[in-house]
């Protein structure tokens, strides 16, 4: 099954108190690299959304953005040391009626009244909206592979049949080159040795034959769609495959001296070059 690199989920949820948002999107990537926001998340969050898409995903960078409210409680602590220091401090001062302080004079003294606020996380509620938007996403992912797939199959099949007729055609270009090549010595040297002649002739034939190239195309493109029907499809496998491919298209198209074949075997590296481009987001 092909696997694109490029995809996108979103969940969400919310009630009176709480509202939780998780966002992933994952494009190209030689490996698998993964970035969560916000920073401050707590380790055992962070450590169990990275090893669940782990297990999901093999390449591709991913983003996963969590947009978080939830309800916070404040607990202050009276520091009784710092107070009894504060009021001893200030019971001299002329003006200063020590019983007439109230909370509101001392709660900005530094060290006297002590705030902290805690943030009721419900972790529960996050893992389940990280798990709905990471399926969203492997889904998308799965999508764009189906629309690859079919892109890489119309593809093959036209550079299998162009293929064809380039291996049906190939005695007849053989021997067609090979009078061609006869005339024009015969006509630039009318005392030869015709053994000589017949020998360096086969000898310039055979460098122009293309049965070679013929039949590894074809076993290339036959290793293309057998990775592409696998269940885990390998975008650097079929990389490879499309580097090899490419090299005997060009090989072709180099070879082939008739104008008609010549461009056949140009539009077959023209699609092998198409396909490159879109292996690069296979996973």
């Amino acid at each position: 099954m092909t696997i694109s690199m490029t995809g996108f989920g979103s969940a969400q949820f919310s009630n009176k108190e709480s509202e939780i948002y998780c966002e992933i999107k994952t494009v190209n990537h030689r490996f698998l690299e993964i970035s969560t926001k916000p920073n401050d998340m707590s380790n055992q969050l962070d450590v169990y959304v990275r090893d669940t898409v782990s297990k999901k995903l093999k390449r591709g960078s991913v983003d996963i953005r969590f947009r978080l409210k939830f309800p916070a409680s404040n607990k202050f602590t009276l520091n009784s040391k710092s107070l009894k220091n504060l009021l001893e401090t200030i019971k001299d001062i002329p003006g200063i009626d020590k019983s007439s302080i109230s909370f509101s004079d001392i709660k900005d003294m530094p060290g006297v009244i002590k705030s902290e606020q805690t943030i009721n996380t419900n972790q529960k509620h996050i893992k389940k909206v990280f798990i709905e938007a990471l399926d969203q996403l492997v889904a998308s992912r799965s999508s764009e592979g189906i629309k690859i797939e079919k892109v890489f199959l119309s593809k093959i099949n036209k550079i299998i049949k162009n293929n064809s007729k380039i291996l049906s055609s190939n005695k007849k270009l053989t021997k067609q080159r090979s009078i061609t090549l006869k005339k024009k010595i015969l006509e630039l040297t009318k005392n030869i040795d015709r053994a000589r002649l017949e020998q360096e002739v086969a000898i310039l034939v055979l460098k122009h034959d293309v049965a070679e190239e013929v039949e590894r195309i074809s076993f290339h493109t036959t290793s293309l769609k057998k990775e592409l029907s696998s269940k885990k499809t390998s975008g650097k496998k079929i990389d490879f495959i499309l580097q090899e491919l490419f090299r005997e298209t060009s090989t072709l198209s180099v070879k082939l001296d008739s104008p008609s074949y010549k461009q056949i075997a140009l539009d077959m590296k023209l699609s092998v070059e198409e396909m490159r481009e879109q292996a690069q987001n296979i996973e």
